[in-house]
């Protein structure tokens, strides 16, 4: 049968699990990442351990919309005294979300439950 087209499947979106919600910590909010969303790019800080496809696919089912890129920096701890005490920041790493054109999160309302 020349001409058919096959009908895609759509895929279901995946279900936000516990492990997802823990991935991303809180949104990134600096003037540098407001500026970013004039281009579809979107800020998290994320768990240090959490990897890019982890971090797509949390966005992904959290939010509901289709991530097409994902950028991290991993900010290492600085050695630190205060009042002649040696200590140490946590490692933190930030993620910078790229959605696909015509998609926005709102940062302002929070996590969907």
């Amino acid at each position: 049968m020349i001409g058919l087209k096959k009908k895609k499947d759509k895929v279901a979106a995946p279900q936000a699990t516990e492990a997802m919600y823990n991935t991303i910590l809180r949104p990134l909010i600096t003037e540098k990442a407001t500026m970013a969303t004039q281009h579809n790019q979107v800020g998290f800080w994320v768990l240090p351990s959490a990897t890019k496809p982890e971090i797509k696919a949390a966005v992904e089912a959290l939010f509901k919309v289709e991530v097409t890129k994902v950028n991290t920096i991993s900010l290492p701890g600085k050695k630190k005294v205060f009042k002649g005490r040696r200590g140490e920041r946590s490692d933190r790493k930030k993620a910078l979300v790229t959605l696909k054109a015509g998609q926005t999160i709102d940062i302002s309302t929070g996590l969907p439950k």
